[in-house]
């Protein structure tokens, strides 16, 4: 689906998002059953560096700072973050971390934080926008991986032929929406052919409790095993109770 459909589906009464001339998705839309959803994002698999990263922390902030309760759609079409000198002097990882601080925040005050994936994503600007969401649904045509393997062999060390035959096996390892929704990552996906409007207000109803749950989803779905013990386990001895 384009944004233009997208956006048309989710708001069928109209709304007032715009993507800006940095590839930034910004706006708000009534929704189907009353309140006001707030909206950022990434369009054209724009790469995110450290200005568009520092614009969406700050919009996210001003949406706190209103007191708000609805929803915050986070819709992306990325790249992986912007890989430039400049961003990196600049501290890109911090800007990047900073973003995804500032929808935890969010999700914590009790805003429902919901990522929508309708494109491609990647690395720092995955893990920053779509990943630090409440929730994560996936439209056709997502196309998301934590790291392509040809990179993930030059910082592992490990022969591109070796993760090849791991991510068969190994979701963790594998690009694509199938292998990160085992993971847990992704919640569902939603089906274009019906209102996204509807199936946004479903979710809203169902999805009331902050935090991120995306550990035992993975669990469950047995395409990430260790992460919910491990976390688990560090949670009880960093509290005391072990």
């Amino acid at each position: 689906m384009t944004l233009d459909e997208i956006l048309a589906s989710l708001f069928p009464k109209g709304h007032a998002v715009a993507v800006d001339n940095e590839g930034l998705i910004l706006g708000s839309g009534p929704l189907e059953r009353g309140g006001v959803a707030e909206i950022i994002g990434v369009a054209n698999k724009t790469p995110l560096g450290v200005d568009g990263a520092i614009k969406l922390a700050c919009k996210v902030l001003e949406i706190i700072a209103t007191g708000a309760s609805g929803p915050l759609l986070v819709l992306i079409d990325s790249d992986s973050q912007r890989m430039s000198k400049r961003d990196e002097l600049l501290g890109l990882s911090e800007y990047l971390s900073h973003l995804a601080k500032c929808l935890i925040l969010a999700d914590m005050r009790g805003i429902n934080t919901v990522g929508i994936l309708y494109g491609r994503s990647a690395a720092g600007a995955f893990i920053a926008t779509a990943l630090s969401t409440r929730t994560l649904t996936a439209l056709p045509g997502a196309d998301p991986e934590v790291m392509d393997l040809p990179s993930m062999s030059r910082v592992t060390k490990l022969s591109l032929d070796v993760l090849k035959e791991k991510a068969k096996s190994t979701p963790v390892f594998a690009p694509g929406l199938d292998n990160v929704a085992r993971t847990g990552a992704v919640l569902e996906s939603w089906d274009p052919n019906k209102s996204l409007a509807a199936q946004l207000s479903e979710l809203l109803q169902r999805e009331t409790v902050a935090g991120d749950r995306r550990d035992l989803l993975g669990k469950q779905r047995g395409g990430r095993l260790k992460a919910a013990d491990i976390a688990s386990r560090v949670k009880t001895l960093a509290t005391g109770l072990g």
